[in-house]
């Protein structure tokens, strides 16, 4: 017997996280197995305004939104689990370490990225994630990063 994995699709993503365009960079995430792990979806499109400075003619998703986008992909699986849907989540980064950039992402690519706890519980507000950005099956993007989870009282 095999456990089904939960999936959040953009409506749920959105009842998740604060964020909006053009700063939502997830649009779908699936395989989250509670607060274990989860792997989020990023359709890269060339209507994204960072692309208008970044670069013209050569246009290159920004590291820094690779990372926001796992740290996103990270929120909706603690969402998910938590049952944290309307609760008005906020959550902030404490730290990034480990980085590392290994391939342009480009319009058109699909980001997958694959995202496990390190360390967190359900009422903790301190967790820290590790997270893979993939495309295409090779690396992308890595990093471990530290985030706050608030919840208002």
């Amino acid at each position: 017997m095999t456990e089904t994995l939960a999936r959040a699709d953009i409506q749920l993503i959105q009842r998740i996280l604060p964020h909006r365009y053009p700063f939502l960079l997830v649009d779908r995430v699936e395989d989250i197995d509670g607060t274990r792990s989860a792997v989020g979806i990023k359709n890269v499109t060339m209507n994204e305004p960072h692309f208008q400075g970044h670069f013209p003619g050569q246009p290159i998703m920004p590291g820094v939104t690779i990372v926001e986008a796992m740290a996103q992909t990270a929120a909706v699986m603690v969402g998910v689990a938590l049952d944290l849907a309307d609760k008005e989540l906020k959550v902030y980064f404490m730290a990034i370490d480990k980085c590392k950039f290994r391939r342009m992402v480009v319009p058109g690519d699909q980001l997958r990225m694959s995202l496990t706890t390190v360390r967190g519980k359900p009422g903790g507000k301190v967790w820290k994630f590790q997270g893979r950005a993939e495309v295409e099956g090779e690396m992308a993007a890595e990093a471990e990063f530290t985030a706050m989870m608030d919840l208002p009282t």
